[in-house]
């Protein structure tokens, strides 16, 4: 009768031939050949992913270097469902990060520090919808109170302009000046934004 391998005695698979799934659930052991593996495999595809997006081969391989620190550091409570859009991801939002401490704009900057996410999970266009309208909270609440009411009543409960002025006992030209004021402030608070915006819908 043929024997059957004890699987608690067989001699393990070298990492190589390993999915990614059993990679994963080694390294949350603490599986060094695991984590080396997984380098391995996908390290030089984030360089290369990185590096198109920031230009520079040093600052790419800095990028990857902290994402895998990152990952062995918190490998016990990591939760991976497929590691290459985990990993990709993890660089796009690096590369992103670096290029928002390049940007000059302070109200931007001060939004970044305090609605910093982690959210893998989720996906690109809601991720760029939540910065959309974080970016655009902001830029609202440096509006001037009269400008900023005048522009939620037209843009946010679409208001006409007649109504607007009916309601706040204001001419219609008047309305208009403010809305024009309003999309104009916004365009260049929300700059900064759109900059990081379209790397994050294109990388």
């Amino acid at each position: 009768m043929q024997s059957t391998a004890n699987p608690l005695t067989s001699k393990p698979k070298p990492c190589a031939s390993w999915d990614d799934a059993a990679l994963v659930q080694a390294l949350r052991g603490g599986s060094e050949p695991a984590f080396a593996e997984i380098y391995r495999r996908y390290g030089f595809g984030l360089i290369e992913q990185a590096y198109r997006k920031v230009g520079s081969r040093e600052a790419a391989e800095e990028i990857v270097q902290d994402l895998f620190a990152a990952l062995w550091h918190k490998r016990d409570g990591i939760d991976i469902q497929k590691l290459p859009e985990y990993l990709g991801t993890a660089v796009k939002y690096r590369v992103i990060n670096l290029i928002k401490t390049k940007l000059t704009h302070a109200g931007y900057l001060a939004y970044c520090r305090t609605h910093a996410h982690h959210a893998d999970h989720r996906t690109e266009q809601e991720l760029a919808a939540a910065d959309l309208a974080g970016a655009l909270r902001l830029g609202l609440a440096h509006l001037p109170a009269p400008t900023r009411k005048i522009f939620q009543l037209s843009r946010l409960e679409h208001q006409t302009v007649p109504e607007i002025a009916g309601r706040l006992k204001l001419s219609p030209k008047a309305v208009e000046y403010h809305i024009t004021r309003a999309l104009k402030q916004l365009r260049v608070s929300l700059k900064d934004f759109l900059v990081v915006l379209t790397v994050l819908m294109f990388c």
